[in-house]
């Protein structure tokens, strides 16, 4: 028997304020001895650790709401949201109700229909726009984006794929293959792509290789070089471009407004699909369930991860009503995907967004933030540039705005400062990337971006200029 609605949980609005207040509240030196001993134990045994944990070897032991707690009792404010993935919270109290109810009664049950799924699937199909609602569903983001190569190899019997510069779909074979495949000065993903997947520049307005005479991007150039690029470099078989709809791993970026219109229509001349991974950015990070639909773009295939099941393995591939078929060919199911915890949490999370009014709050907190952001932009001589919809942001940094030479030195030592001002975060090189989580009203916001600016003048001053 599905949950009833007296067993459902009734959570307000502000279900997490009280846990916050007074965040940030730090009771030893960050990373703290615990911390670090607990750290240096596991490391005996975990390789292969992010940057950011490399950066600052904290260890967490709880979170709830917009805070994250260590070991050694101090409490942070979450700028990260476990890298866009906790969005609506950390243990939101409906969304952890929902995964243990099914934990306590159908863990798996393969790929039948179970009736939590049902709900979520139609759920899915309304808040979607236009007719993706051909749906399979996986357990991370890699394997969804696998999929969906396959499916659209399956609806254009073609092979070929191209992506864009800095773009990141995930760290299997063809995933991998969409995108750069250095890290650092190490070939991490080689020692060669895929056969058949090709890159080409996207649109960068901060930093163009086209420009107009009056100095601003050129995306027309951009859509001329794919349409040269295809006839030049592929067997013309191309499947699908391959693109996030905002960068996420290379630094908050936002192509101009009229990009994926004009790609849109180059792809349908081209018979073309234009997949869209929403894995990073959709699922309410920007103000839409779709960072797509701010252009009125419908793509023909999309995946979604991260925010969706806010922590819990759950991701999707939709397609296009018409392309469902597809995924009759390509034996479409996973072991884990769609299990009655999963789609519990992500059902959800879907509602959740819709009773808390989040997608208002996440564009009406955003644009408070933006208008923060260029004021630093402003006063600040090392912030080139600032960037983001919503709660998907950026700030880079420059050792001369003029030049626009990238400072990586000063993002790592900003990310590291903040940090231990209580702010947890993401690092990306010169970038700095910030997603509060979507629940996040505007006075902590500007908590998070205050410890921010206090890093970034602690910095200029070590670097002598000011």
């Amino acid at each position: 028997m599905e949950q009833s609605d007296e067993q459902k949980l009734t959570v307000t609005k502000d279900w997490w304020k009280e846990n916050a207040a007074g965040v940030p509240r730090l009771i030893t030196e960050t990373p703290g001895p615990r911390s670090k001993e607990m750290h240096t134990r596991a490391a005996r045994y975990m390789k292969g650790l992010s940057s950011q944990v490399k950066l600052f070897p904290v260890c967490f032991e709880e979170g709830y709401g917009v805070t994250l707690t260590d070991v050694d009792g101090n409490r942070y404010l979450d700028f990260s949201s476990g890298i866009y993935v906790t969005s609506l919270g950390h243990c939101h109290p409906k969304i952890s109700e929902a995964i243990a109810y099914w934990a306590k009664k159908l863990m798996n049950a393969h790929d039948f229909t179970t009736p939590v799924k049902e709900k979520l699937l139609e759920k899915m199909a309304d808040v979607l726009p236009g007719n993706l609602n051909a749906i399979q569903l996986y357990s991370d983001g890699a394997s969804a984006v696998e999929a969906a190569i396959r499916a659209a190899r399956a609806i254009t019997g073609k092979h070929e794929f191209i992506s864009g510069y800095r773009d990141f779909h995930g760290k299997s074979m063809a995933a991998v293959s969409c995108a750069q495949m250095i890290r650092g000065d190490v070939y991490s993903y080689g020692p060669t792509r895929a056969p058949g997947f090709y890159m080409v520049p996207r649109p960068d307005p901060y930093r163009p290789l086209w420009t107009k005479p009056d100095g601003t991007i050129d995306t027309d150039q951009y859509i001329a070089f794919y349409d040269q690029f295809i006839t030049e470099s592929t067997v013309g078989n191309v499947a699908a471009f391959v693109l996030e709809p905002a960068q996420g791993w290379a630094g908050s970026i936002f192509p101009p407004d009229d990009f994926f219109p004009k790609l849109k229509a180059f792809c349908e001349k081209k018979k073309i699909l234009l997949f869209d991974d929403e894995v990073l950015a959709g699922m309410g990070r920007t103000g839409e369930y779709l960072c797509m639909n701010h252009w009125n773009v419908q793509p023909d295939i999309v995946t979604l991860g991260k925010s969706f099941g806010n922590g819990f393995p759950v991701t999707a591939m939709v397609l296009k009503e018409e392309y469902g078929e597809a995924l009759e060919s390509i034996s479409a199911s996973s072991s884990y995907g769609g299990n009655p915890m999963a789609c519990a949490a992500a059902l959800a999370s879907i509602e959740v967004i819709e009773d808390e009014g989040l997608l208002e709050n996440v564009r009406t907190v955003g644009a408070a933030i933006m208008k923060r952001l260029e004021k630093m932009k402003a006063e600040h001589p090392i912030i080139g540039d600032v960037k983001g919809k919503g709660f998907l942001l950026g700030i880079e940094l420059v050792k001369d705005k003029a030049t626009k030479e990238p400072f990586a030195e000063a993002g790592t030592l900003v990310y590291q400062k903040a940090f231990q001002r209580g702010l947890a975060w993401i690092p990306a090189g010169h970038i700095l990337r910030m997603s509060p989580p979507l629940i996040m009203d505007e006075a902590y916001a500007m908590k998070g971006i205050d410890m921010i600016e206090d890093a970034i003048s602690d910095v200029e001053k070590q670097f002598g200029y000011v």
